[in-house]
């Protein structure tokens, strides 16, 4: 087909555009990235020099308080939120649980986007001393350093990096960084999910894999289901008609409850832990297990649990007395369109940089505070916006590659920038 000299022209000068305006978003942003880079390895090492396992509130009042003071700096308006004010208490929650951070900078826009991350780690005070912040090579090690310090830095210097844009095209942008995500999240997870309602985006920081640059759409929720059963003891030699068995009990609890498996459908309930009984020649007068429950959709929580309660009702001992506890630790993240439109979004924006971004559909055994933020709304929500990391929770192996640093900067930073001015 053939258009005339003057259409040809216009056709030329409107791709010229395209190009020209394309260019434009995409150098200042990636040159302030680069830029950005050692600055956000040097948040990192004092984010990692300071202890914060999800039990140390010492430690973690020390971090709330040093990331407060960052985001201060920045420009936002910061509020410490206890977290003990509204807890779902399950059987591993501690006392107390360690505050919350909340940041909120006000632009000019209107669209609304939360980012989330948690400071919390799954180590003990001390074991700082086995692995120290150091680089080796594009890698960068530290305690928690992937599993979620990074995403607190990518946040921090994401919004660095639109201040220097002067970017204020956003209604609101709101950072929440919790305390408690190593435990499941108790005292967080409703204000989670009221931000979540409350944002028209939602962008979750923790690491992407060091062996696959990708986003994640969906993840498995996870429950627990936990058995006690109370008998009576008496001498297993010389009376033990006089007892009752406890672990007798249990053992048919646990055979009538083996098959709620619905591996189609992604749900998954398997019995992992078990014990009865101290003494060899005494009847247990107590047992107790535990099963790991998975599931693809919150629906499937009800179901599992109203399944187990009416079984648990079947005993083999009349005189026991069975008590069953389900616990909902995580919600699934439940894939929705506008999460994959989103993402492909995404995908076209680290194209720019020549770099592939994975999309995963596919819901895997991990839990995630997005599916939280997910719970009350139909905004699109991402996971996996960090830095490509490896090792969380090892001792001695956990780093991010510092190569990632200035692509995911560039993505976050792009991505939020699109999505406040409406493209």
């Amino acid at each position: 087909m053939h258009f005339p000299f003057k259409l040809n022209l216009l056709i030329s000068a409107c791709v010229l555009w395209a190009t020209t305006a394309q260019g434009a978003a995409v150098e200042p942003v990636l040159e302030l990235a680069r830029k950005e880079k050692s600055v956000l390895l040097d948040s990192l090492k004092d984010l990692v020099s300071i202890e914060s396992g999800s039990r140390d509130l010492e430690g973690l009042d020390r971090l709330a308080m040093h990331i407060a003071s960052k985001l201060t700096a920045l420009g936002g308006t910061v509020d410490m939120l206890d977290a003990n004010a509204d807890v779902y208490r399950m059987e591993d929650t501690p006392d107390q649980l360690g505050k919350m951070v909340k940041a909120t900078f006000t632009g000019k826009g209107s669209k609304k986007i939360l980012m989330i991350a948690h400071m919390d780690t799954v180590y003990q005070p001390g074991q700082l001393a086995q692995q120290p912040f150091r680089i080796d090579g594009d890698k960068a090690y530290g305690l928690g350093i992937s599993d979620d310090k990074q995403g607190i830095a990518v946040i921090m210097h994401t919004i660095s990096i639109l201040n220097s844009l002067r970017f204020q095209d956003y209604g609101t942008l709101t950072v929440l960084i919790n305390a408690d995500e190593e435990l499941s999240s108790p005292g967080s997870r409703n204000m989670i999910a009221k931000l979540g309602a409350e944002h028209d985006v939602v962008l979750s920081f923790e690491a992407t894999r060091a062996a696959s640059d990708k986003l994640e759409l969906a993840t498995s929720g996870i429950a627990s289901a936990n058995l006690v059963v109370r008998g009576k003891a008496s001498h297993a030699g010389a009376a033990p008609e006089q007892g009752v068995n406890a672990l007798y009990e249990l053992s048919h609890q646990i055979l009538q409850m083996r098959d709620l498996s619905d591996p189609a459908n992604g749900v998954k309930v398997n019995w992992t832990i078990a014990n009865a009984g101290l003494t060899r020649n005494v009847i247990p007068a107590g047992a107790k297990a535990s099963a790991d429950v998975r599931v693809l959709k919150v629906e499937d929580y009800d179901k599992v649990e109203q399944t187990l309660r009416e079984r648990v009702k079947k005993q083999l001992l009349p005189d026991a007395k069975v008590e069953l506890n389900f616990e909902r630790r995580r919600p699934p993240l439940e894939l929705s369109q506008a999460t994959r439109d989103l993402a492909g979004h995404a995908k076209s924006i680290y194209q720019e940089l020549g770099k592939n971004l994975v999309i995963d559909l596919e819901a895997h055994g991990g839990g995630t505070d997005a599916a939280f933020a997910a719970l009350k709304t139909k905004a699109p929500v991402l996971e996996r916006m960090g830095l490509q990391g490896y090792g969380a929770h090892t001792a001695d192996a956990e780093y991010i590659l510092v190569s990632s640093i200035e692509p995911r900067l560039y993505l976050v930073t792009r991505l939020i920038m699109d999505v406040a001015q409406g493209k």
